[in-house]
C-alpha cells in the first residue's frame, strides 16, 4: 500500500508500499555500518542512490538507509539521531513479533482468519473446505498430499477474501458517490492494495487474515485514490473522513503483516 512520506516517518524511506513479507536481502546487498542511537549500537545497511531525500526502512533484516548521492555524512547521521526513537521502536517490535510461520497443510496447524485463530483439520473425503467454529475443516481424497491440501486451502481463502472485500469496496465507493470499481485479488507479496489510474482496484487476498476493521482501512485507502490518485493533503483528508482511525489501523496492520503465515 502506498503511504505518504510526509505523514509517516517510517516511510521516509520506503518503497511507497506497506510490506507483507520481507524478502531475503540480495546477494549484493549494501555494506553495513554502525550508529550509536540513544546509547544503543545499531547496525544498518547503507547505500547512496539517485534520490532527493534520506530514507530509512526497518525490515526483518534490520535497518536500511538510503541517501542522495551527495548528501554529507553529518546530515545522514543527524537524520538517524532525529529518528532514533522511531527506529528503535520499530526494531524492537520486529523482534517481539517473531517470524511468520509456514502452513504445510497438516492437521493442527493454526492460521488467522478475519482476525481470529483457526485450527486446520485435514481429513480424507471429497474436496471441500468448511469453517466450523474455530476449526477450518479441509477434506481431500489424498490428505497426505500436502501440496494439494494447501492448494485447496488457498483457493478457499481467496474466495473468502473476495466475498468479504467486494461489499466493502462497494460501501466506501458509495460514500464518495462512485459506483463499485472493478475489483481483482492480488498475489503480490509487497502490497496490500493498489488503485490503478484506470479506476481498477487490486487487493491482496491475504487481507482475509486480518480483522475486518483493519481490512476496511486498506479498502478505504484505495477507494480514496479513486478520487485523489496521489498522496496530497486532500487525499489524506478524504481518508480521514472515510476511516477516522486510519493511523492506528496502519500501525496494527504493519504489526500483523510480520506474522501472517506463508501458504
Amino acid at each position: 500500500m502506498d503511504r505518504d512520506t510526509a505523514k509517516d516517518p517510517g516511510q521516509l524511506a520506503g518503497s511507497g508500499q506497506l510490506a507483507l513479507f520481507d524478502e531475503p536481502p540480495p546477494a549484493d546487498a549494501a555494506p553495513t555500518r554502525h550508529a550509536l542511537l540513544e546509547g544503543r549500537a545499531v547496525e544498518f545497511r547503507f547505500e547512496r542512490r539517485h534520490r532527493r531525500t534520506i530514507g530509512i526502512k526497518v525490515s526483518a533484516h534490520g535497518l536500511s538507509v538510503a541517501a542522495p548521492m551527495r548528501a554529507p555524512w553529518r546530515e545522514i547521521e543527524g537524520f538517524l539521531h532525529e529518528k532514533a526513537g522511531w527506529i528503535l521502536e520499530k526494531l524492537d517490535k520486529r523482534v517481539a513479533a517473531g517470524k511468520p510461520s509456514t502452513i504445510f497443510g497438516e492437521s493442527g496447524e493454526t492460521l488467522p482468519l478475519h482476525g481470529h485463530q483457526v485450527v486446520l483439520v485435514v481429513s480424507p473425503s471429497r474436496r471441500s473446505v468448511n469453517l466450523v467454529g474455530s476449526e477450518l475443516q479441509v477434506s481431500h481424497p489424498e490428505p497426505h498430499r500436502r501440496g494439494a491440501v494447501r492448494a485447496l486451502l488457498l483457493q478457499w481463502l481467496k474466495s473468502r477474501a473476495l466475498d468479504a472485500l467486494a461489499p466493502r469496496v462497494a460501501h466506501f465507493a458509495a460514500r464518495v458517490s462512485l459506483p463499485p470499481p472493478p475489483l481483482k485479488l492480488s498475489n503480490a507479496r509487497t502490497q496490500w492494495g493498489v488503485c490503478m489510474s484506470s479506476g481498477r482496484i487490486r487487493l491482496s487476498w491475504r487481507l482475509v487474515h486480518l480483522d475486518p476493521e483493519l481490512a476496511d482501512y486498506v479498502v478505504a485507502h484505495e477507494v480514496a485514490h479513486l478520487v485523489e490518485l496521489n498522496h496530497s493533503e486532500r487525499f489524506w483528508a478524504l481518508v480521514e473522513w472515510l476511516y477516522p482511525h486510519w493511523r492506528e489501523a496502519r500501525e496494527r496492520i504493519e504489526h500483523a503483516a510480520a506474522t501472517i503465515p506463508r501458504i
